[in-house]
């Protein structure tokens, strides 16, 4: 069967919510700088607004899977693609904390929606030999998603109202993608499931650019006889040791979030103000560098997948993480940061006083009046007197205003972080961010996406997402806090001990799964032996579940 050009055409329209996805992820690095200045948003606030986003998400996760095996791939590809319209137009009229806030629910419920479906669609639209590369496709477009957020953050850094320009670009693009899936086909093991097997016929007949397809209609046929009649409490049973099945997905997502990217995604500006990279803009150009190397990083492992194997980019990434996190740690010892006087440092005269060129027939006299007359001295000890450290950092704050600078970021004894260690620092995150886009990143959803049955599997990717979503929303809502407490050197060692324990997970209990189509997979993780294995894993001889093997197994198991 081959891999025509409707094929590849469904997919990348498909991935379009990847690229949806990865906008609005990357999106809040930079708009938090301006929407916390306006708003005068606390510590805590910023992180709800970073978590409202996930606490949609999670509620999509643990319902929409019955939506997409119930409705279809398609189907809720559209309601997610329009969701994200309607939550982008509420936020653009408003400038209130409580709008904000219910918008970016929407969003994220539609991401999550979104993320799940098309990982299922592409999967089951694409041939074997090219299911690797077309699934991973959207992990690229959602690396790319983020370097425009990145560089949509950059542009409008230093531009009255800028975050409505960045949330509103998405609009019609979600728009167009929502017409352009109506016009595609629905996944043929769908129209099999829905025992509609003629229209399924003529979908892969399009889709792989043949007159025949009743070849690979009847092992769809075949495989699917059975799957459809699982139910969601059986992911929980030993039943085709679905429970081994959901386990491994579990614990892979819980790496995928524990390892520390998404904190790296969604406080990337904040880290790197702390790390020296003091003004807003500078501080947005460093994270478009991160948005880049997503990229780069991304498309090897996306071309190559279907040859190298995602079990070996799993092990590269995690390993090269390790390293990374551990340069990062011992780094971040030397320049003595505290993350949350950064985020409490983004106060109105900071934003204004970042783009005095913007601003006409005002001096800086009279913003240092204007501020003078907002913030009282009372309130500002009190502050000191809560917040370890606040008071030396409020002191150079307000020593800075009276010569007219903005100096919001790192916080040395000195006020500068040496040269040295804050590219030391850029760069080992680069490494690190390198690393998981070559292996986490977009692997794990390949491997998600094979593992279950076709029959439940929009299920079981919802329950795996919600596991995803929900560790994010945990992760993110505490980062500041936990920083506060331990020190981001010690949140990066954390972070390398869940990438070693990530590594030692891959190579243990991850199937190499290169070259096999989905039944082959399922009929192959469905064996008793898996189960009964002294090391309770998938891949105890790192098999690779080829046609050929799969054969000689069947022939030796007559005899």
């Amino acid at each position: 069967s081959g891999c025509g050009t409707f094929t590849v055409l469904s997919s990348a329209v498909a991935a379009v919510s990847g690229l949806l996805m990865g906008y609005e992820l990357g999106l809040i690095s930079g708009a938090l700088l301006q929407i916390s200045s306006i708003l005068g948003l606390s510590c805590k606030e910023q992180e709800i607004v970073v978590s409202s986003l996930l606490f949609g998400a999670l509620f999509a996760s643990l319902t929409g899977g019955f939506l997409i095996d119930r409705f279809g791939r398609r189907f809720a590809i559209i309601i997610a693609s329009s969701l994200l319209v309607l939550g982008s137009m509420i936020l653009l009229p408003y400038e209130s904390y409580g709008i904000l806030i219910v918008g970016r629910i929407a969003i994220g419920i539609s991401i999550s929606l979104s993320s799940i479906a098309t990982c299922v669609y592409i999967a089951e639209i694409a041939p074997q030999h090219r299911r690797g590369l077309l699934v991973s496709l959207n992990e690229l477009m959602i690396v790319i998603g983020i370097l425009c957020a990145y560089i949509s953050n950059y542009a409008f850094a230093s531009v009255s109202h800028g975050w409505k320009y960045m949330f509103g670009f998405v609009i019609p693009l979600g728009a167009l993608q929502a017409i352009a899936m109506y016009f595609l086909p629905p996944s043929p093991r769908f129209l099999v499931m829905k025992n509609d097997d003629e229209a399924a016929r003529k979908v892969l007949e399009r889709l792989r650019e043949t007159s025949d397809a009743t070849k690979e209609l009847t092992v769809i046929k075949s495989a699917l006889k059975d799957e459809h009649q699982y139910s969601f409490l059986d992911l929980f049973r030993s039943k085709n040791n679905m429970r081994a099945r959901m386990l491994v997905g579990l614990t892979l997502v819980f790496f995928v979030q524990t390892t520390g990217q998404p904190n790296i995604l969604f406080y990337a500006s904040t880290v790197l103000k702390s790390v020296g990279f003091q003004s807003n803009e500078a501080a947005s150009l460093a994270s478009t560098g991160v948005g880049v190397v997503k990229v780069v990083s991304t498309v090897p492992a996306t071309v190559f997948v279907d040859q190298v194997g995602s079990k070996t980019f799993l092990c590269i990434g995690s390993s090269v993480m390790a390293v990374s996190l551990v340069t990062m740690g011992l780094v971040n010892r030397n320049i003595h940061v505290n993350i949350t006087n950064v985020c409490r440092s983004q106060s109105p005269e900071d934003f204004f006083l970042q783009r005095q060129g913007n601003l006409t027939g005002v001096t800086n006299g009279s913003l240092k009046d204007i501020y003078a007359n907002m913030v009282s001295p009372e309130r500002l000890s009190f502050d000191a007197r809560r917040i370890p450290g606040v008071a030396r950092t409020g002191e150079w704050n307000r020593t800075a205003l009276a010569g007219g600078k903005s100096t919001t970021g790192s916080h040395t004894e000195s006020g500068e972080v040496p040269s040295v260690l804050k590219w030391v620092s850029l760069a080992s995150l680069l490494v690190y961010v390198a690393a998981f886009s070559i292996g986490l990143g977009p692997m794990s959803w390949l491997v998600l996406s094979e593992i279950f049955p076709g029959g439940i599997r929009g299920r079981a990717m919802a329950l795996t997402s919600s596991m995803n979503w929900g560790i994010n929303l945990l992760i993110s809502l505490t980062f500041l806090t936990v920083t506060e407490l331990i020190g981001l050197s010690w949140v990066c060692f954390i972070y390398t001990i869940m990438s070693l324990a990530s590594l030692g997970f891959v190579i243990v209990f991850i199937p190499e799964t290169k070259g096999c189509s989905l039944e082959q997979i399922s009929t192959e993780l469905a064996k008793q032996r898996y189960a009964n294995s002294s090391l309770c894993c998938l891949s105890q001889h790192r098999e690779k579940l080829v046609p050929v093997e799969l054969a000689k197994r069947e022939k030796e198991q007559l005899y």
